[in-house]
């Protein structure tokens, strides 16, 4: 699969990258800042950092199985006739409002509740993100918009981030509390988060959708996602892939979602950390570009081998990291391969799939992510706990990124 046309973004392509811009300071907000935060509120009540770094795992997963329920049946119904938009700006607002409320806990067990309904919010809107991208351009050109998507959320997103870097780090200089600097930095990216959106939902047109004859929608959203997933077993390429991805991509998300939480229970500079990662979201830039133009040239299987291939070695590296140093060595190799393996994977399957039934689709593919997701960072929370040792459970990683490169050769020579 090659795709051979580049050049400047039309309206609607760049109204779907800034969401990218917006949500990506989410992102970055839950790899690097919240953990922190979380850590002291945890650390207040006594609470021990492999215990801690166990809950946050906990918190992810929780959210990851309630994103795997809502994704595929409101993606089917956002499927209908001009039901796409109104779904998305829901999910969004859920994401950015409990963004902001972050701010308002002192406790512990109400922060992981706030978030965990933000990142349930956050992440439902990027299975109908997704599968806005058949809508907003060409299969030609998918491969260079998701990539482009994924560069400019990085490097966007360090704009809102550097800022409230400012305020958590020199609180003390400010004259502020380090609970006010949290908040401040959490009404940024929230209020980031939803102007970036604001394009988006000017420009979008559901071009693409599935006429539906029925009164109740969503009965027929439940009875065609019940058709797709029986349907799944007759496109081997679209399930071999799904197989595939939900291996692959796990220790991709796992290491995004507990990179800050792991740096911290290994005693790790704060500083150090936040800044280590901030390297990644500028490293992830110029690489994911680079990754969308060399898939116009080379088919882009064989660049997700590459990138698969790249993070079992980072998933090796990781297990025996105990420096400040190491860390650095890892943000910098993320950041390389982060952008480029996930803009890809979006666009491989979005040019597999039937592009009226994208929301379902993107659903079922959203389980096969977070639902690794899921499995990753609850593998991590449980051995962490059983062994009391954080680097212990990094191991299994490893393990997936293998069995995820077998599976999308398979994947690959049925296309």
């Amino acid at each position: 699969m090659k795709a051979k046309k580049e050049g400047k973004l039309t309206k609607q392509e760049l109204s779907w990258v800034l969401y990218d811009v917006g949500n990506s300071a989410f992102t970055l907000l839950v790899a690097t800042i919240l953990p922190i935060y979380f850590n002291a509120l945890a650390e207040n009540d006594g609470v021990s950092s492999a215990q801690y770094l166990a809950w946050w795992g906990y918190a992810a997963s929780i959210s990851t199985l309630l994103v795997a329920f809502i994704g595929p049946v409101f993606g089917a119904f956002s499927d209908q006739k001009g039901m796409k938009k109104p779904v998305f700006v829901t999910a969004m607002l859920v994401g950015v409002v409990s963004c902001a409320a972050l701010a308002l806990p002192d406790s512990w067990i109400v922060f992981l509740v706030i978030f965990i309904i933000a990142k349930t919010g956050y992440a439902a809107s990027l299975v109908f993100y997704d599968s806005m991208l058949t809508d907003v351009t060409t299969p030609e050109r998918m491969d260079s918009v998701s990539s482009k998507g994924y560069a400019w959320g990085y490097i966007g997103s360090c704009i809102p981030f550097v800022i409230s870097l400012i305020f958590v780090l020199m609180y003390d200089s400010l004259g502020i509390t380090m609970t006010a600097a949290i908040a401040i930095a959490l009404f940024i990216n929230a209020g980031w988060w939803f102007v970036m959106t604001l394009p988006l939902l000017r420009n979008y047109h559901q071009i693409y959708y599935v006429e539906n004859s029925e009164k109740n929608r969503i009965t027929a959203a439940f009875r065609r996602l019940g058709h797709t997933f029986a349907d799944l077993k007759k496109h081997k390429n679209i399930f071999m892939f799904l197989l595939a991805f939900f291996f692959y991509i796990d220790g991709v998300y796992t290491i995004i979602e507990m990179a800050t939480a792991y740096g911290k229970a290994l005693g790790l500079d704060t500083t150090g950390l936040l800044l280590a990662l901030l390297l990644t979201q500028i490293v992830a830039f110029p690489f994911a570009l680079l990754f969308g133009r060399l898939a116009a040239a080379v088919d882009n299987t064989k660049l997700i081998r590459i990138c698969i291939g790249a993070y079992f070695c980072i998933a090796v590296f990781a297990i025996q990291l105990d420096k400040q140093w190491e860390f650095w060595i890892l943000a910098v190799a993320v950041g390389m391969f982060q952008g480029a393996i996930q803009a890809l994977s979006r666009s491989y399957f979005a040019k597999i799939i039937p592009p009226e039934k994208s929301g379902e689709y993107f659903g079922i593919f959203d389980i096969c992510g977070k639902g690794a997701s899921f499995m990753g960072t609850a593998l991590i929370a449980v051995i962490t706990q059983i062994t009391g040792n954080a680097s212990a459970g990094v191991g299994i990683l490893s393990i997936m990124f293998i069995i995820g490169f077998v599976l999308f050769g398979k994947a690959a020579r049925l296309n």
